[in-house]
């Protein structure tokens, strides 16, 4: 009687604990409920609670999925798998993330956002089944969006992974084709403090008897052997596949495909030739599924778009948005702002989480930047502006111009860009890096202003 009773207790518990009657109606309200249970910024690795969830929400893709991870790249790979395979008449989906301005942003079915009916009615399937089971705000959102794309009736799906790889919530899904674009040092907390421990990670997305595509050209050891492990087909760069080219065009080469006198993507920046290669090999792996044709390839890589990825706004001066937040990335910035052109200053909007690599991403930009508008972000992660100048001030203390150089701190990015715009002359530049809240941070006050 005494268990009767207690099991009574336990069911009434739960079911009030999860009203679903009292559940958020809006988009809005939704986010900030799973905020306030469990703040975005904390982060429990494992996949326990997200496939015991996934397995009661029956959550599964009659279609092929491909999967991205990677240090850097994986957002401008899934683009241009989108691109591609949208122009080839195929109805696509695509998870990726984070978002700038909108949450809808991480949502996509032929190539629109999500609207907010469609996420609330997959947030309430997910309360609905997920009883006591305890989820972070990325573990539910991750679920509710894998669940609406698995409702839309796709062709095909795209899936960015958030960290990792292996412990990552999306990986309860088994990609047909799993893509890593490349392997550096960042989150070194959950993944590791060397290439060969994130690769490890990272390959943890590959499955037995599917392709498993590592576009870095110098793969981690460990990547090959997990590979080889669990019996991946693994496609590596410069073995299985490779690309050649001039400053006109560029070719792709595959195990049996090859294509011609392709355009150059339309993303800007040295690396979008690996990811571009990335993506001609997953088509070449899905090419009885998914047959894409050569104007498609070429259209979809010439018309695709994403922003904060070495986005050069119109206008004057130059104001460029990218995400760069670890050495490898703002290396790659480095160059591409080398690649530019002569500007006779360049003022730099920066903003970084806690727990990067800060001197390795200030040293790798150092050479370009004249002025450093440094500013606080609105996470319990991030760096101070402070914080930030000391660092700055180090690694100025080596330059033999340092006495040219300026170093400002702002409360956001919204002020830090304000002071730019206010001191930068037509002809120089602005970049604005270090985090996804600092491109987002500029881009809300640029929209702002313009309405």
């Amino acid at each position: 009687m005494l268990f009767a009773v207690t099991c009574l207790i336990a069911s009434r518990t739960l079911i009030k604990k999860s009203p679903m009657q009292n559940l958020p109606t809006t988009l809005p309200d939704w986010l900030a409920m799973l905020e306030t249970r469990h703040s975005e910024t904390q982060i429990n690795m494992g996949l326990d609670r997200v496939q015991a969830v996934k397995a009661r929400l029956q959550l599964a893709f009659a279609c092929p999925v491909i999967m991205v991870a990677g240090t850097n790249g994986k957002g401008s790979t899934c683009a241009m798998l989108e691109s591609v395979l949208l122009r080839a008449g195929y109805k696509v989906g695509l998870y990726i993330k984070p978002h700038f301005l909108d949450f809808n942003e991480r949502a996509r079915v032929l190539g629109e956002m999500a609207s907010d009916e469609q996420l609330v009615a997959s947030f309430n399937a997910v309360e609905a089944v997920r009883g006591d089971t305890p989820l972070t705000y990325f573990e539910f959102t991750t679920l509710a969006i894998l669940h609406l794309l698995s409702q839309a009736q796709l062709d095909v799906a795209i899936l960015e992974v958030g960290l990792g790889g292996r412990l990552d919530a999306v990986n309860v899904i088994d990609a047909d084709v799993a893509i890593v674009t490349s392997v550096d040092i960042d989150h070194t907390d959950y993944l590791g403090d060397t290439r060969e421990a994130i690769g490890f990670e990272k390959a943890g997305i590959f499955r037995a008897g599917k392709a498993a595509i590592c576009s870095d050209p110098v793969p981690p050891q460990s990547l090959i052997d997990h590979a080889a492990a669990i019996g991946a087909d693994l496609w590596l760069m410069g073995r299985d596949f490779n690309y050649s080219g001039d400053k006109q065009q560029w070719n792709y080469g595959g195990r049996e495909q090859r294509r011609n006198s392709l355009a150059y993507p339309s993303l800007r920046g040295a690396n979008q030739i690996l990811n571009a290669t990335a993506v001609l090999a997953a088509l070449e792996v899905l090419k009885l599924k998914l047959p894409v044709g050569a104007q498609e390839v070429r259209t979809g890589l010439v018309t695709v778009e994403l922003p904060g990825r070495f986005q050069v706004l119109p206008g004057r001066p130059s104001v460029i948005l990218d995400v760069a937040h670890n050495p490898h990335a703002a290396s790659a910035l480095n160059q591409n702002l080398g690649n530019m052109g002569f500007h006779p200053y360049t003022y730099a909007v920066f903003g970084s989480m806690h727990d990067k690599d800060i001197d390795g991403v200030l040293a790798a930009m150092s050479e370009h930047v004249d002025h450093w508008c440094l500013a606080g972000l609105p996470s319990p992660r991030a760096a101070t502006a402070s914080e930030l100048a000391a660092k700055v001030q180090i690694m100025l203390e080596d330059k033999p111009d340092s006495g040219d150089h300026t170093v400002s701190v702002f409360d956001d990015p919204a002020q830090a860009f304000a002071n730019a715009m206010s001191r930068a002359g037509e002809n120089d530049r602005i970049v604005v890096f270090g985090s996804f809240l600092t491109v987002a941070g500029v881009m809300k006050a640029r929209k702002s202003s313009l309405h």
